[in-house]
Order: structure tokens, then C-alpha cells, then sequence
């Protein structure tokens, strides 16, 4: 049996319970097959279904919130910029094949997931369903463009600067996957002080350019 057919098999088994199955357990249960050696993107697109761009924004995002190694942000950048857009305009998940068929070894993928499993279960026994209306269209939608800003910071080479937006994309995340409206606010205070932060840094990178060009190269 496939991990898109296990994963629809534990959606159906929660369904006359009315629950819906946490993103986290579904996480895990790719993470543990290791039949594949290979997680590609098309294959988590397919396997979340509904819940993709949420879900997938979340585990691009989630690696920035740590050191990272050079260029790593521009890589995973790259997907939350289509996703992101994507719930702008209200679309279904969808990316080029050039990023779709773009694949992690089974092994990163299940360290990338242990590490993210306590902070996601932890998040989502906070989750509820309340101020649902901010996570619904037309705000969804604004969320989603807060998102695509975020996700261009994220492409910006900033030193440590793709931390605290990842975080916030993070936190967007979990309003969607949750539609839990709390955490849409929540996020709207990151995005606020990602912004303050990361326009001080950029001000900053630019000044100093600007210096060195004056005092140095046209000396």
C-alpha cells in the first residue's frame, strides 16, 4: 500500500468522528516509511491533498527558523514564493515541474520532520477553531500576500535574516491548518516586526555599500 493510500485510509478513519487528522500525524507517517528513498515535492503535494499549501509552506519554512548553511534559504525560498502567491490569489496548490520533481533523501526528510514534530504537535494542541472568518477568504487571501512578502525576504541574501520571517510564515501557517484565527493575528504582529527588523538590517547592508563605494573604491 502507498503513503497516499495509508494517508487517505487514516483521513476516512476519522471521518465519522468528525476530526480532522493532524497535519503533524500525516507528517510523521511519510517520515517513517522508508520504502522510498526519495520524498519529492509532487509527492507531498499529492499526499497532503487539501491541505498542501499550508502544510508545505510550513516544512519549507520551518529549516529557516535555524542556522542554515549559505544559499539554503534561496532554495527553499524558491517554493514558499509559487505557494505563497498561490494562496493569494485564492489557486489551487500547484508548482512547476522544475520545483515539483525537485526530491530530499527519505533520511533529511525524517530528520527535517523529527525535529519539527514537538513544535508542531505543540502548536496544534493550541490550535482551535475560533475567529475562523481571518482565515477565510477575503483574508485568507491577505495572509497569503504577507506570505509572498515574507517568502522574498527569505530569497534575500541577509544575514541571519530569514529567521524571524520563517518563524512568522510558521505561525500563518498554523492559523490556515488550523483555522485558528488567533494565530492569524498573532502572525500579523510578526510580519509587522519581521518587517521592522529585516528593513533595518537591508538599510543598514545598503549604507554601509554606499560607504564603501565612497571611501574606498573612490578614493
Amino acid at each position: 500500500m502507498s503513503m497516499v493510500d495509508e494517508a487517505a485510509g487514516i483521513v476516512k478513519e476519522a471521518a465519522p468522528k468528525r476530526r480532522r487528522v493532524r497535519t503533524s500525524r500525516i507528517l510523521r507517517k511519510i517520515a517513517d516509511d522508508t520504502t522510498n528513498e526519495r520524498i519529492s515535492i509532487r509527492y507531498l503535494l499529492d499526499t497532503l491533498g487539501d491541505r498542501a499549501i499550508g502544510a508545505l509552506m510550513l516544512v519549507f519554512a520551518f529549516p529557516n527558523i535555524m542556522p542554515t548553511p549559505p544559499g539554503t534559504s534561496a532554495i527553499l525560498g524558491a517554493p514558499l514564493v509559487f505557494l505563497a502567491a498561490q494562496l493569494t490569489f485564492g489557486m489551487k496548490p500547484w508548482l512547476p515541474g522544475i520545483i515539483a520533481d525537485r526530491s530530499i533523501a527519505q533520511a533529511d526528510f525524517a530528520s527535517i520532520i523529527n525535529k519539527a514534530h514537538p513544535w508542531l504537535t505543540w502548536a496544534e494542541r493550541l490550535l482551535k477553531m475560533r475567529l475562523s472568518f481571518l482565515t477565510e477568504p477575503p483574508f485568507e487571501y491577505v495572509v497569503g500576500l504577507l506570505c509572498l512578502i515574507l517568502a522574498v525576504v527569505l530569497l534575500l541574501p541577509v544575514p541571519l535574516g530569514n529567521m524571524l520571517p520563517a518563524l512568522t510564515i510558521c505561525i500563518f501557517c498554523f492559523g490556515i491548518l488550523g483555522r485558528d484565527g488567533v494565530w492569524t493575528l498573532a502572525g500579523i504582529v510578526a510580519f509587522v516586526v519581521s518587517m521592522v527588523i529585516a528593513g533595518g538590517v537591508i538599510y543598514g547592508m545598503v549604507k554601509a555599500a554606499f560607504y564603501f563605494v565612497e571611501r574606498v573604491i573612490l578614493i
